[in-house]
């Protein structure tokens, strides 16, 4: 297959799926006798980043493969075109979803324990709602009580391929400095004029690789 003609049916691809798409699934686009290796797959993607450059839009890897979205930088632009207003998050909330980021795989009593207050249902039912915190086993502890974290779509929606691409916690030691770094806010959401509220200092600690399913 020619080069031209594999970026075009790559980049009309990731246009249309509305998702991020992992290399197996760009394969699974063509026949057998027709499907490009990975390698190749790969530099077509490094084309088509470069093609974008200068560009509105930008082609960039998370966690469940590649996808196209409009630069950090036209957001406020951008934003406007959802007139609904978005959620906004509790402290509380953000504070929970802090500590099981950076401290997976974690229990909601050792959330409590941390935080010096207890942690709601609906805290804990949002943020798997929203589908960035999961159960990923139980505390071999009288109760087996869940422990959480974080999920490929957190990663996918605060546009990071890895854990290893979050802010440093040596250097966010609260949470107003972790909601800057990782923008915990939804599309058009701003921040201004609020006053930051009193919450929970992040102690310093090694992050648990997490399979992610």
């Amino acid at each position: 297959m020619e080069t031209e003609e594999l970026k075009k049916i790559v980049e009309s691809a990731l246009f249309a799926a509305g998702e991020p798409l992992s290399l197996d699934r760009l394969q699974g686009l063509f026949e057998e006798e027709e499907r490009p290796e990975k390698a190749v797959l790969r530099e077509t993607i490094e084309a088509l980043q470069a093609d974008c450059q200068g560009r509105g839009v930008e082609l960039r890897e998370v966690a469940s493969g590649y996808r196209f979205q409009g630069r950090a930088e036209t957001a406020r632009w951008v934003s406007r075109l959802w007139e609904e207003k978005p959620a906004r998050y509790s402290r509380a909330l953000l504070e929970t979803l802090a500590l099981v980021v950076y401290r997976q795989p974690i229990t909601r009593a050792e959330i409590e324990d941390i935080r010096g207050v207890s942690v709601s249902t609906n805290i804990m039912r949002t943020l798997q709602e929203r589908e960035w915190v999961r159960v990923v086993g139980h505390r071999d502890v009288p109760g087996k009580p869940a422990m959480y974290a974080t999920t490929r779509q957190f990663l996918d929606y605060f546009d990071l391929k890895t854990l290893d691409d979050l802010p440093p916690l040596a250097e966010l030691r609260d949470i107003d400095k972790l909601n800057a770094e990782l923008d915990l806010r939804l599309p058009g959401e701003e921040t201004g004029g609020r006053e930051p509220e009193e919450g929970v200092s992040l102690p310093p600690v090694d992050l648990e690789p997490v399979e992610y399913v």
